[in-house]
């Protein structure tokens, strides 16, 4: 334990002596959730609506309004025939066409099935479900507020948990999390030995009578305590500018973010025991945690649509169950007793991390 102390203040002051370290770690996690936070955002507005109404009733007109009204859709052209609704959909001067047919009001009012028809750009499949989902809810809800009677055969009433609202945000920013966290947590470390290896203190330090172990402890925790700070900066920033909900607890949290972090941090030490020089070592940093954080981790893509062979490779890219976690504990409120079997699994990546680094560096030192 001693010996862990000595390379811990031993670290700490050369952090102090590096304010722009201290500065990349401390606030460019912050930086990037916001600049990524505001960018990112699966959520579509002002989709460009024509309309071919050929009933021109009262019915027809308030259908018309509760899609405007909606605040999804802005009224690009109105059409009146076939034609034009096409030409607009080629020029993408229009993402989807409302079409209401002759006899609308006169089906309703009899009490009959009332069929309209939205046609809609196909070419971002994306944003094409999106839209689709927009249109079926936003007909349901003109129908439940007496707008516009419609009686389809089937009625559904669907029920969404943990967003009701829908809102990507809340999708985005725990995966923006462990994306900043991970690629800080990793370069941090990474750099921090190859640095000792160009100035040649590294063999000051493998003359000391310090054990391997204990060199990696003493180098992890400094950057440890700090990218824990830092990923306590951005989770309450995330709460005050995107309304990121706490429904779980705080030491849930803070034990799967300090697993997380600690299988960061011991990466980036294997990572400085193959480079020799800081380039190197950053650029393989970056291939290592960006690549899988950002693809392999269902941050962005469900691992669940990927080919058999990928989702194996996933199995090894902690941020998967850091994500579940994170997500489990801040929106779903999950006790950690639920969430044993992510936990564990960044456990024993932690752990794995550990005693590959110590091997490395132990064979180096010979």
């Amino acid at each position: 334990m001693r010996a862990v102390l000595a390379v811990y203040r031993k670290e700490l002051r050369q952090i102090a002596r590096d304010r722009r370290t201290l500065m990349i770690l401390a606030f460019i996690p912050a930086f990037f959730l916001l600049l990524y936070g505001y960018a990112l955002n699966f959520d579509i507005r002002n989709v460009k609506l024509a309309v071919e109404d050929r009933d021109g009733t009262a019915d027809s007109r308030a259908l018309v309004s509760a899609f405007v009204n909606s605040g999804y859709f802005d009224l690009a052209a109105a059409v009146y025939a076939p034609a034009e609704a096409e030409r607009l959909l080629d020029l993408n001067a229009a993402r989807a066409v409302l079409v209401v047919p002759e006899g609308f009001s006169r089906d309703i009012s009899a009490g009959r099935t009332a069929i309209i028809q939205v046609l809609i750009s196909g070419d971002n499949a994306n944003t094409a479900t999106t839209v689709m989902g927009y249109a079926l809810s936003i007909v349901r809800e003109a129908g439940a507020q007496g707008r516009v009677e419609i009686a389809p055969p089937i009625g559904v009433e669907p029920r969404i948990w943990y967003n009701p609202e829908l809102r990507s945000t809340l999708f985005l920013v725990p995966g923006l999390i462990a994306y900043i966290a991970m690629i800080t947590a990793v370069a941090s470390t990474a750099l921090s030995i190859v640095r000792e290896k160009e100035n040649g203190t590294l063999e000051q330090v493998k003359m000391a009578p310090i054990g391997t172990f204990a060199f990696v402890v003493g180098k992890t925790v400094p950057y440890f305590l700090i990218s824990l700070g830092s990923a306590a900066l951005i989770i309450l920033a995330s709460m005050m500018l995107f309304g990121l909900p706490m429904r779980g607890s705080w030491p849930g949290l803070l034990l799967a973010m300090s697993l997380f972090l600690i299988g960061a941090l011991a990466t980036g030490l294997v990572i400085s025991t193959v480079a020799d020089s800081q380039q190197v070592a950053f650029q393989m940093a970056l291939l290592i945690s960006l690549l899988p954080t950002l693809i392999l981790s269902g941050f962005i893509f469900p691992i669940s649509s990927m080919p058999r062979a990928l989702q194996l490779v996933t199995n090894v890219v902690p941020a998967r169950y850091f994500l579940v976690a994170l997500r489990g504990i801040v929106l779903k409120g999950a006790a950690v007793t639920t969430l044993l079997v992510p936990l564990a699994a960044l456990a024993a990546y932690a752990a794995a991390m550990l005693s590959l680094a110590s091997l490395r560096l132990a064979r180096e030192r010979r």
